[in-house]
């Protein structure tokens, strides 16, 4: 057994000695949960902005016929509207895709600008060019939209540190056995910034100040702003740094950390990555999944507004609802699976499952939604929650499963695919565009046809051959491949907190359980 694992093990009784909830750690949370809100507010705004900011007018007027039944149940808002700029269809996917052509750039330098720099330094300046460009939009679009498209690139370069620098900072701050509460907490930001920013940028629209669509960029890149000033103020790059905090906390995550930090000789083998199977797997279902994520992160508000004839007012609320069912699948997914492999189900066949009917359940809501027309949009709006719910079922699937196979090069490997799986958020918008250039329900169906046939091959390729287990070229070094045994099982109980080795375990199909030397300590403590 490891140092660090004993350490860890045998200080347990210390952290009811070391503050909590209002430790530094967790002034961190809080305000990464924060940031993760904002960093996600700027990157949809315009998904909801570009509904108002549009003139429509002399386009819908054509259609109107086909949509008196809709008309009489909703305000005329939800068929025209007077914006203020003639943009065409092929212009607004154009804006509406331009984010990511900047996001794509800085997967990985993100990571390595955090490890010579420092997380702190890194997001905080990224998410504040962020704000500074998402408030010169109103600006920029009165004068034309290609400054807005520069604009939505620089803010894409910036944003695309984020994670990385999350990441980073978590590994020099979270204790083992705290290190899923902190960054699952963080992370939750993401979607309460997806879910409040539609529902606030849709009343702006109509209510706002300087016409309406204005004010949800100054509100959003003003609120922003502030955070990073609280950022810099409050946080620390590691509790060594931090000018504040209790020397009972500062040694208390120093020890437990230990050598689970990545060490910084280490050398990811690029040769024997390309030729695993595992790798292409995953890479191919998080292509997959954020085709359909990103067309309906995207184009959620202008299906609402066009297809289903919502006013602007509703928009934004109704944008909003799937991603609070998504909320809850993400999270009641991960504990359920955890609980599956514990007890009855191996680790592959638990990912495959879970990504599977993700897949399928989310593809096949999508595509019934394209056969709903607006007289019942209630159902609509309903089955499009559904489809985003089965996809918080990733969470259990896909997105955890390159610490299954190549526990030491995880973040190395997720940014590799989240890379090339960020051109479906480039390339979705535009097709979108492309395909519904009349607005009208049949054109939508197209639309989500190519989302239901992605999930499908989706299926297929997870489904069928996603691999659980650590890989061979991935093992780490003999001094760390030792593990203790799950957290619930007798022998834990019996020698986990009193001998100074704990017997080596194995998983029922034989394989190193890697996910083991990262988790258990985190699961007891769940307990």
């Amino acid at each position: 057994m490891t140092a660090d694992v004993k350490h860890n093990i045998k200080d347990k009784e210390q952290t009811e000695s070391v503050p909590l909830l209002c430790s530094k750690r967790w002034t961190l949370a809080y305000c990464g949960v924060f940031g993760f809100f904002f960093i996600y507010a700027l990157r949809v705004n315009l998904s909801v902005g570009i509904v108002c900011m549009v003139n429509d007018t002399k386009k819908e007027s054509a259609n109107q016929t086909e949509d008196e039944t809709c008309m009489s149940n909703t305000n005329v808002n939800a068929t025209s509207h007077e914006g203020e700029f003639n943009w065409d269809k092929s212009q607004t996917s154009l804006l509406l895709s331009s984010f990511f052509y900047g996001y794509i750039t800085t997967q990985v330098l993100g990571g390595w600008l955090s490890g010579r720099f420092g997380g702190k330094r890194v997001l905080g300046i990224g998410v504040g060019i962020t704000a500074i460009c998402n408030l010169l939009v109103p600006v920029a679009a009165r004068w034309d939209y290609r400054p807005v498209l520069a604009l939505r690139i620089i803010m894409g370069i910036a944003e695309g540190a984020a994670f990385p620098s999350m990441h980073s900072l978590w590994g020099r701050w979270a204790p083992p056995l705290e290190r899923t509460k902190l960054s699952s907490f963080t992370y939750a930001g993401q979607n309460l910034g997806n879910i409040v920013t539609y529902i606030l940028s849709g009343w702006l629209c109509v209510h706002g100040f300087d016409g309406g669509w204005p004010s949800i960029f100054y509100v959003t890149g003003g609120g922003c702003l502030v955070w990073v000033i609280i950022w810099f103020i409050v946080v620390s790059d590691s509790p060594e740094d931090h000018p504040t905090i209790s020397k009972s906390e500062r040694d208390y995550i120093v020890t437990t950390r230990g050598k689970l930090q990545a060490n910084k000789d280490f050398k990811v083998p690029w040769l024997a990555v390309l030729k695993t199977r595992a790798i292409w797997v995953c890479l191919t279902a998080h292509v997959c999944n954020n085709w359909m994520h990103y067309t309906l992160l995207t184009g959620l508000p202008t299906f609402m507004k066009e297809a289903l004839k919502f006013d602007i007012d509703q928009n934004g609320l109704l944008s909003a609802v799937p991603y609070m069912v998504m909320v809850c699948t993400s999270i009641s997914a991960g504990q359920l699976a955890d609980f599956l492999r514990k007890k009855y189900l191996s680790t592959t066949f638990t990912r495959r499952l879970f990504q599977a009917i993700g897949f399928l359940g989310g593809g096949s809501c999508i595509v019934g939604v394209g056969f709903i027309g607006c007289e019942h949009r209630n159902a609509a709006v309903a089955l499009l929650a559904i489809a985003v719910g089965f996809e918080g079922l990733c969470y259990a699937g896909y997105m955890v499963n390159h610490v299954d196979f190549a526990p030491r090069y995880a973040g190395v490997l997720y940014g590799m695919t989240n890379m090339v799986a960020t051109v479906p958020g480039i390339v979705a918008p535009l097709v979108v565009g492309a395909l519904t250039p009349n607005k009208t329900q049949e054109e939508w169906k197209r639309v989500f046809y190519i989302c239901g046939a992605f999930t499908l091959v989706g299926t297929i390729v997870f489904g069928g051959f996603a691999v659980g287990e650590l890989e061979p070229w991935a093992k780490m070094a003999p001094d760390m491949e030792e593990e203790i045994p799950p957290p619930n099982s007798e022998e834990y109980k019996e020698k986990g907190h009193h001998d100074e080795e704990v017997k080596k375990k194995t998983n029922d199909n034989g394989h190193i359980n890697s996910a083991m030397v990262f988790s258990t300590l985190e699961l007891s403590q769940d307990e």
